[in-house]
């Protein structure tokens, strides 16, 4: 069985998007080969080394439901089958950055892709909020989220993680953060700022999005891939 590999994760570098109220990223220097020769006194070979600051919910990442959910379990405590395992994809970039995703939306999308959604699957939604506005001053700002009821209406269904190409898995007005609210209420993850969801649209594949394991960490930047039978 022949297996293409498909990257879902954006670059992590200085001066990369993040949302308005985590820390910024920062890289520097610890080390350049030279420095590190001269600390060594060795004649032949330097190591060198760079130091990240970055916030447990920078870039690709996903998030603990502790991060919501106080009495929730935080990232080195979750179960790993969370953030690993069969996936799917739907399209719901007909959804305008205006509106909520509704049930009506997922049920159509779902109808339209062939697939079920079964039980401890992982659930990712393609907004094409990525491919519109990735790099412009609209990526923080303008895209879909899921309404409260449809966030629901995929938990109810089994799912443990909700992934999505967008800053979050709530519309950017909704100051009830509902989607988040439904993974805490069901315990649950979910995945932010995936990219290349278009080549995953109506099919099933294995999905990894590993955290680092950080000890009492409220989430975690992530290396997502999917893993697409050809």
């Amino acid at each position: 069985m022949a297996l293409r590999l498909i990257d879902l994760s954006q670059e992590i570098f200085q001066g990369m998007s993040v949302f308005p109220m985590h820390q910024p990223t920062f890289i520097m220097t610890n080390m350049t080969h030279e420095e590190n020769m001269q600390a060594t006194g060795s004649k032949t070979l330097g190591f060198s080394a760079r130091n990240l600051l970055i916030s447990e919910h920078g870039g690709t990442h996903c998030d603990a439901v502790w991060e919501y959910k106080p009495s929730g379990a935080t990232i080195d405590e979750m179960p790993l089958h969370h953030f690993w395992g069969s996936a799917i994809c739907i399209d719901l970039s007909h959804v305008s950055p205006s509106q909520y995703i509704e049930i009506d939306d997922l049920d159509s999308a779902l109808a339209k892709s062939g697939l079920t959604i079964e039980k401890g699957d992982i659930v990712l939604l393609y907004t094409g909020h990525y491919d519109r506005y990735f790099g412009t001053d609209q990526w923080q700002t303008t895209y879909s989220g899921l309404s409260y009821k449809a966030a629901k209406w995929l938990a109810e269904k089994g799912i443990v993680n909700i992934g999505v190409d967008a800053p979050a898995i709530d519309h950017p007005e909704d100051l009830d953060f509902s989607g988040h609210l439904v993974c805490g209420e069901y315990d649950i993850t979910n995945t932010e700022n995936l990219c290349n969801l278009h080549l995953l649209v109506n099919k099933r594949f294995l999905y990894f999005g590993l955290p680092l394991k950080i000890r009492a960490g409220s989430g975690s930047p992530i290396r997502a891939i999917a893993l697409l039978e050809e």
